[in-house]
């Protein structure tokens, strides 16, 4: 991650801010995607994984973050895309999901971080119901900020209760082992 989207992040996510409108844009291929800076812990260099038996295309495996264990999906892969090409740009993404039972930390790989926008509730319209080149459930919408469209994901869709499930076991596999 450049120094700039560092800086952008860590003054969007001062305390005592208001960052529900706030969203961490990057890159998959050429396309622009965002989700909520709330649902964002950390970002972190792409770096050993662990790979795990038996477990979904888009599930790469575990890492082992400060002595948790923490798995990793392929976000272009679970968005149904070619695999995601490493590049010194490639970054882990550790995002908090809510689970039935608590909270789970995931790894997301992309390709590249861009930056931290604000977005208001009038500049996201909702999905479109046609096309495209991903799964229209998992887009929470499309932002507009300035000239470009940013395609806002819904990490709660991405990642599915059935999918935690999957990458808990991949914590419980890391954790025997």
């Amino acid at each position: 991650m450049n120094q700039l989207a560092k800086n952008k992040m860590s003054s969007a996510m001062q305390v005592g801010d208001d960052n529900s409108n706030k969203y961490l844009t990057f890159l998959l291929g050429s396309e622009v995607y965002a989700f909520s800076i709330l649902k964002v812990k950390e970002i972190i260099e792409y770096g050993d994984i662990t790979s795990m038996p038996m477990m979904p295309d888009f599930i790469c495996g575990a890492i082992n973050l400060r002595g948790k264990v923490v798995p990793v999906i392929d976000l272009s892969l679970r968005m149904e895309k070619a695999a995601a090409d490493i590049s010194r740009r490639t970054c882990i993404v550790i995002v908090e999901l809510s689970t039935g039972d608590g909270v789970i930390n995931i790894g997301v790989i992309i390709d590249s971080v861009s930056k931290v926008v604000d977005l208001q509730a009038d500049e996201i319209e909702p999905a479109p119901s046609f096309g495209g080149n991903i799964r229209t459930d998992f887009i929470e919408g499309m932002g507009k900020l300035e000239n470009e469209f940013i395609i806002v994901l819904n990490l709660d869709r991405v990642i599915s209760m059935d999918d935690i499930q999957a990458l808990t076991q991949v914590q419980q596999l890391a954790d025997e082992s």
